[in-house]
């Protein structure tokens, strides 16, 4: 007999009657997600580690007065969170993030990949590289989409609602995003395999 997991929102009540390991296995089971898409805003690693910190802080803060429902899913309110949390930082140092790999940190590192050959590692590697660096190149609107639908995993409405935009301006900065970054492939006669 195959045991089904434990809901978010099971845990989150079994958290709240006093078990703490409850909440241990909810930050464990959305820790990536989250922190990858703080760190895609951020680009710094320190910063995207206090970050995620303030984000569960309010999350604990916010479950132990009582003031969660149980509209949404857990991971995209945390979410909302994070990414608010991640504009409020920019707003207070006047800075725009950027997407981009570091030394320590590669968004496709962390998501799911079939096993392939050496061979073709490297050619996904390399794609994904220059697709980054074209995703970089957008508009700061068009590339907060980007990172959101593809790197957050959100819904259009969840972007539009988290942005606080029509779904239309969510979809049509996806759509510019898509054609800006197939114009620079061409222009560049960048070869994506």
């Amino acid at each position: 007999m195959q045991v089904m997991p434990t809901s978010d929102q099971q845990l989150i009540a079994e958290y709240l009657q006093g078990d703490e390991r409850a909440f241990e296995i909810l930050l464990n089971r959305h820790r990536q997600k989250i922190y990858t898409s703080i760190y895609l805003f951020v680009k710094d690693t320190a910063l995207a580690e206090d970050i995620f910190q303030e984000v569960f802080i309010k999350i604990i803060d916010t479950l132990r007065k009582g003031k969660y429902n149980h509209e949404g899913k857990f991971v995209q309110w945390a979410m909302r969170i994070s990414y608010n949390m991640c504009v409020d930082y920019f707003r207070r140092n006047k800075r725009r993030p950027k997407v981009a790999p570091t030394d320590t940190f590669d968004i496709f590192d962390v998501l799911q990949v079939s096993d392939d050959n050496a061979e073709q590692r490297i050619i996904k590697s390399q794609t994904h590289e220059k697709i980054r660096k074209l995703v970089d190149q957008l508009p700061p609107e068009q590339r907060e989409v980007v990172i959101l639908r593809h790197y957050a995993d959100m819904s259009f409405k969840e972007i539009a609602k988290l942005t606080r935009v029509s779904i239309n301006t969510a979809l049509g900065r996806m759509r510019y995003a898509l054609i800006n970054i197939r114009k620079m492939v061409e222009e560049r006669e960048v070869i994506l395999q």
